[in-house]
């Protein structure tokens, strides 16, 4: 099965701000971003997106039927961080998850296997296993790294070795 990850375009978040499931907006303008990202995806496709905004504004731009939502392809649930400058989460909660990230979870949030377990949920169950149309899934970086290391058997804590940059367009066979 064809299937298309897009990572969203970029956000009005400045630099060094730690941010996953909040609702961020979109930085603009962004249309030509999203033209040349629909350019890049076959016309007739089923269109999957996050339920956050970034992505859903994108995935309806991509889309020329209704779009189908899933909170299992939401980012990372950065817990008590979300929003915070990365530099003033204490050293002391933000070590550990450094050091693991795979494993340890965000203090009120999530590791990055619990990520990896949603998303690969939404593959298994989600995904109709016999489709003529490709896939489009409009997401965001921590969701593509955990589907490319699912599909390569790349190691979770290498996840990081996969470029995902904003407005990414990435096709693959499922």
């Amino acid at each position: 099965m064809e299937v298309y990850l897009v990572r969203h375009t970029e956000t009005v978040c400045e630099k060094g701000i730690c941010y996953g499931q909040a609702d961020v907006a979109l930085l603009e303008p962004y249309e030509q971003q999203f033209e040349a990202i629909k350019a890049q995806i076959p016309a007739e496709s089923i269109v999957y997106s996050s339920p956050l905004n970034r992505c859903v504004e994108l995935a309806n731009f991509l889309s020329s039927t209704k779009i189908q939502m899933d909170s299992r392809l939401m980012e990372m649930n950065f817990g008590d961080w979300e929003l915070k400058n990365w530099d003033s989460i204490p050293v002391i909660d933000l070590t550990p998850w450094m050091n693991d990230f795979v494993h340890v979870r965000v203090p009120n949030g999530e590791s990055f296997t619990d990520l990896r377990d949603r998303v690969s949920d939404f593959l298994d169950h989600e995904l109709p296993k016999k489709t003529i149309k490709p896939i489009v899934i409009v997401t965001h970086a921590g969701v593509i790294r955990s589907i490319l290391c699912k599909i390569t058997k790349l190691p979770l804590r290498d996840a990081f070795q996969n470029k995902v940059n904003f407005g990414a367009v990435i096709k693959i066979e499922i």
